[in-house]
Parts: structure tokens; sequence; C-alpha cells
């Protein structure tokens, strides 16, 4: 699989063309995510659809994502991972073609689903990929570079989804990802070896349903509570949903005879630590990308565009840094990277909410770019850490659970209660002057009107 037997100068083309494939897999489907996210009110107008009724065309694809990442690290272990993948493209790329053509709503919303059904085979299997194919001494570098490619699909989207729906139309978005992801299918199928085991393996089903279960239900209670109210009978009763789902699926594995994943592998103390780092510091992160340029156009009367450039220098440094922190984690280890990583967000994060508020914009850019940087310092380490936490046969589900609860982080940020004060009554409350704003601020920014 790593390739062990050619020659080093072929090895190292084999490497490079292998990452070069995945780093485009995953930029694909993060452009796909954010720059759609700028047309959904374009969309509505184009469909005369409420704003309820539109976002089931973020709320389906987010839904189907949450629930497949998880099961996609299983299937892999069982079937293959380029299989798997390939499925996982092939899928996404039918989700592409259904929205592309979508002559109503309901079927545009129903492509989502398929694309979120297949686009999350993407994250799922390229941390698996780098693991199971690339020796530990190489993996913090390649963990690193797709890290970054993130971080570029989600700078990147808004802007070509912005340009291309001026130019042509939303639909042509969803024709250029379908283009794209035919392109990249056979060169999937042509990097990615056949790793089908050697002995046949049980899949259990019911464990992957409860814990693809709990996920989704976790993620729609945050999601309807955003629109209805946490209070709302949809958003408590998810909730609750989740939590017997989970219930199930930890009775499940203990009882099952060839459980979804081991019961051992959530009291490995270095695998539940990267976990539980992976869902805060995502959450923390998306947190800030949300609520500061609230925060600069609400309170410090910053115009959109500006408050997008607010934005920028986070990015550009997760960008950067990002693979230079997965390389370091290869050569000096992980612990002084994350905890770096992690006070740098704090530091920035508790500067922002302190000294934000009516301040100049290029303080809270100073802030927005401590919190890039320390995500950067820490994500890939932290990746690197869950993987090398892990035994071979317990790669894919593992990573799959992993990044599914980084998903979910990424989720849970931006939730929180309705805002008591209108964006008007957060401008007047601020007219006092910049300290003024900062005293009130610190009681609670405002948050996205339900």
């Amino acid at each position: 699989m790593s390739a062990e037997g050619a020659a080093p100068g072929q090895a190292r083309i084999s490497t490079r063309l292998l990452l070069g494939v995945l780093i485009s897999t995953v930029f694909v489907s993060v452009l796909n995510s954010s720059m759609v996210n700028v047309v959904v009110p374009v969309i509505g107008r184009d469909y005369s659809a409420s704003e309820a009724q539109v976002g089931w065309v973020i709320t389906g694809y987010l839904l189907t994502y949450a629930v497949g990442i998880p099961l996609y690290g299983r299937v892999a272990d069982i079937f293959s991972i380029r299989r798997a993948f390939a499925f996982g493209l092939l899928m996404f790329a039918v989700g592409s073609l259904l929205c592309a053509w979508a002559p109503s709503l309901g079927t545009l919303v129903f492509g989502r689903i398929v694309q979120g059904a297949g686009g999350a085979a993407i994250p799922a299997l390229s941390s698996v990929v780098v693991t199971k194919i690339l020796p530990p001494g190489e993996r913090g570098s390649a963990l690193g570079l797709i890290v970054s490619s993130v971080g570029i699909g989600a700078a990147v989207g808004p802007i070509v989804g912005g340009a291309v729906a001026a130019l042509a139309g939303w639909h042509y978005l969803f024709i250029g990802t379908l283009l794209l992801t035919l392109a990249l299918l056979p060169a999937v199928l042509y990097v990615l070896p056949d790793d089908r085991p050697e002995e046949a393996r049980g899949f259990d089903l019911p464990g992957g349903l409860l814990l693809g279960l709990a996920a989704g239900l976790f993620l729609y209670g945050i999601t309807r509570g955003q629109v209805s109210g946490f209070e709302s009978t949809s958003s408590w009763g998810s909730f609750i949903g989740a939590a017997l789902a989970a219930v199930g699926f930890a009775w499940r594995i203990r009882s099952a005879a060839e459980p979804f994943v081991s019961p051992a592998l959530f009291r490995n103390r270095a695998y539940v630590a990267a976990v539980v780092i992976g869902y805060f510091s995502m959450l923390a992160n998306v947190s800030a990308l949300v609520f500061v340029p609230l925060l600069v156009s609400e309170v410090n009367g910053l115009s959109p565009g500006e408050a997008g450039l607010v934005l920028t220098p986070g990015a550009v440094a997760l960008a950067i840094i990002s693979p230079v922190a997965g390389r370091l984690s290869d050569t000096i280890g992980v612990r002084v990277l994350i905890l770096a990583g992690l006070t740098t967000m704090l530091v920035s994060i508790v500067s922002i909410s302190t000294f934000g508020a009516g301040a100049s914009p290029v303080i809270v850019s100073l802030g927005m770019l401590g919190v890039g940087a320390g995500f950067a310092l820490a994500n890939s380490p932290n990746v690197n850490a869950a993987a090398s936490a892990l035994r071979p046969d317990e790669v894919g589900a593992g990573l799959g659970i992993f990044n599914g609860l980084f998903f979910l982080g990424g989720g849970t940020g931006p939730s929180g209660p309705a805002p008591p004060r209108s964006a008007g009554a957060v401008r007047k409350a601020c007219a006092s002057g910049p300290r003024a704003g900062r005293s009130r601020a610190r009681s609670g920014w405002p948050v996205v009107p339900s």
C-alpha cells in the first residue's frame, strides 16, 4: 500500500500524486458547501420559497453529511477505501447533477441530500487514506496539507459562489461541481490501492445506524433551535432522540458479536483526548467565524465586504501554518503544538470579546489572525495524534468518529438562543462610545436572527 518496493523517486511521485488527488477532492467538497451558502437567498427568490423552506437546501446537506461521516470510515475497513471513496464521489456527482437540473425546490433539496450522502466520504476517508498508506513520520505533513485545502476552499467558496451566481446563475455552481467531481473520480480510482480485506468482516448495521442517528438528530436539534428556538418541541425532542440513540449505540457495541467499533476504543485516553480537543477547537473556530462578522457589522458599523476582510488574515494563517504544523508534529511531537495552538486561540478569542466591540477593524483582524493561527497549530497535530493512537484495525471507524464529532463541533458553534435585542438596539447601546459598547458586548454577542 505504501509503495515500499518502488524506487525512491517513484515513491515520492506516487505520494505527491496521492496527496494532490486527496487535496483536490477535499477542496472541491469544501468549496461546494461554502459557495452554496451565499446564494441561498437567490434560490429562495427564484423558487418563491419562504426562509424556512429554502433553509433545507443547507439543512438537508448537513444532516446526511453528519450521518455519513462516521459510517464511511467503518465501510472502508470492510469493503476497501478505494470502493468507498469512489462510491462517495459518484453519489456526490449524482447529487450535483440533480441540483444543476432542479426544476423545483424539492428536487434541489433532494439533490443536496444525495450530495451530502456522497460528500461525507471525502473528509471521512482522506485522513484514513493518509494514515493507512503513509508511515507515521510522514502523516503530519500530509494531514496539514489537507487541512490547508479546507481553509482555502472555505475562503474561496463565497467569492466563487457570488461571482458565478451574478454572471451566469446559481445552477452553474453545481455544473462546475459536477465536472470537477467527474474529473477526480478516475484519478481516485487510479491512485488509491485496492485494499480489500483478505478475511470477510461483518458490518454492524444497527450500530452504525444508531451512531448516525445520534449525530443527525443532534445536528437537527441545533438547526431547529436556531430557527424555532431551543424551547421548541422539534429542538428538544431531537436532542432527546439523539441521547437515546447514543445510549442505544453504547449498548449495541457492548452486546454485538461484531460491533460497529470496539468499546475499547473509548477507553483509549489519547484518542478520546484528541476527539474532545477536535470538537471544542472546531466549535470555537466556527463560532468566531460566525459571530465576529456580525459583531463588526452590527456594532462597529462595517459593510459586509469590510466584515469579510476582517476574516481574511485568519484564513491565510490557516492555509499557510497548517502544513507547517503538520510537518513539525512528525518531528517534535504533537503535545507542544496542540498546547500552543489552543493557548493562542484562547488569548485571541478573549481579546476579541473584550476589546472588539467599537474597536478598529485592525484590532479585530489581529484577533482573527490569532484564532486562525492557533487553530492551524492545533488541528493538524491533533488529527495526527488521533491517528497515531489507533490500531490498524481501528483506523477507519476511529477516524470516522473523530471527523464526525469534529464536524458536529462546527455545527454546534454558531448555535444559541434568540437574540434578546434587535440589531438597532445593539447599535444604540454602543452609541455612547467604544468603552460602553465593549461593556455591553461582554454580556453576550448578538447571534444570527432566527
